[in-house]
């Protein structure tokens, strides 16, 4: 396939992002948030979308149910856009003509922003699978790509730019992000595709990557070794996970981005199908992040106890302290691997 076919924006999104860039267009203020403890995608995507707006002249705000993540502050065109709840993000969520919810659908994947968005007034613009509910009162949400980040880049080839710097990186970023740095399943030619358009629009790979992985707080390394003393597997079942209570991460200054990466230990040992990390929370709770290698589809276990993803990606945030999770969770997902009710069905 040549690459103009490539760069292309797939059919099945045409009609929908067309329609989200006319509601933008025909706003003079858009507020931008996604889903709790943003990741690369999610935050990626909203420095994307935002430099743009901003290059076409309609004022942007970044406004997350959670605070904008330090190791992603490089990606804003201006450290100003983002505007935190309980410092003027609830004005600027009621006052905006617009809010595009960027890589999550789910009101309670929002928090505390969902109680604040007029649905009328209110976007999707995610590739996950479409959950229970849906935030907005419009969407375009498209599973089949491979990061929120990619339909940014075709809402802003439909647009026909501008492709402001901070757009072009937070985009790579948002591809690096969920294709693992184009090592996981969801990698196709087009990302290859969309990322060599992006470096040849100025995007700096190896900047890129110092900024993501090969810069780190000492107590990020000191935070893999207490989870390394408390990583166990299953052989037989295929099988791994490891544990963080919030007394650890509370004693190590641990801030969320600093667990990024922490389960790719747990899926990186030989043979493992399913890999989960386990966290406590400050509000007594347990966020659980669950990964797959191989045919296991996660989602399907992360939705029985109340989250959702992807296939091979998915979390959960579980009531009580992972002592109390934990053995929940795993024999959950012993049964589910035994039985064979995790296998992906295409």
């Amino acid at each position: 396939m040549a690459l103009n076919e490539l760069l292309a924006v797939p059919d099945s999104r045409v009609a929908g992002l067309r329609t989200v860039l006319d509601r933008v267009l025909a706003s003079r203020s858009v507020v931008l948030t996604t889903h709790v403890h943003a990741d690369g995608d999610g935050a990626g995507s909203e420095a994307a979308v935002a430099a743009w707006l901003e290059a076409v002249g309609i004022r942007a705000a970044i406004v997350n149910p959670t605070p904008f993540p330090e190791m992603f502050r490089f990606l804003l065109h201006r450290a100003e856009v983002v505007v935190d709840l309980g410092a003027g993000g609830e004005d600027r969520v009621r006052e905006a003509d617009l809010v595009v919810v960027l890589d999550t659908s789910e009101p309670k994947r929002v928090g505390a922003v969902a109680k604040l968005v007029d649905p009328e007034r209110t976007l999707v613009v995610d590739h996950h699978p479409a959950g229970g509910e849906v935030v907005g009162g419009f969407g375009v949400q498209d599973p089949a790509a491979s990061a929120t980040g990619e339909m940014v880049y075709d809402l802003l080839s439909l647009a026909g730019g501008p492709w402001p710097p901070a757009s072009v990186q937070g985009m790579y970023v948002a591809l690096v992000s969920d294709t693992g740095s184009f090592r996981y399943g969801n990698t196709t030619p087009r990302v290859h595709a969309l990322a060599a358009d992006l470096m040849a629009r100025g995007v700096d790979p190896e900047a890129v990557y110092r900024r993501l992985f090969a810069t780190a707080p000492r107590r990020r390394l000191e935070l893999l070794r207490e989870a390394l003393g408390n990583l166990h597997t299953d052989p037989e079942l295929r099988l791994g996970w490891m544990v963080v209570d919030h007394e650890t991460a509370s004693r190590l200054g641990a801030t969320p981005e600093d667990f990024d990466g922490l389960i790719e230990h747990v899926r990186s040992i030989e043979g493992t199908e399913v890999a989960i990390l386990f966290r406590g929370t400050p509000e007594g709770e347990t966020k659980i992040s669950f990964r797959s290698n191989g045919d296991a589809d996660v989602n399907r276990i992360a939705r029985e106890f109340g989250g959702g993803g992807h296939v091979k990606a998915a979390g959960a945030l579980v009531p009580g302290a992972p002592g109390e999770v934990v053995p929940r969770v795993v024999e959950a997902v012993r049964r589910a691997l035994a039985a064979g009710h995790m296998e992906h069905e295409g």
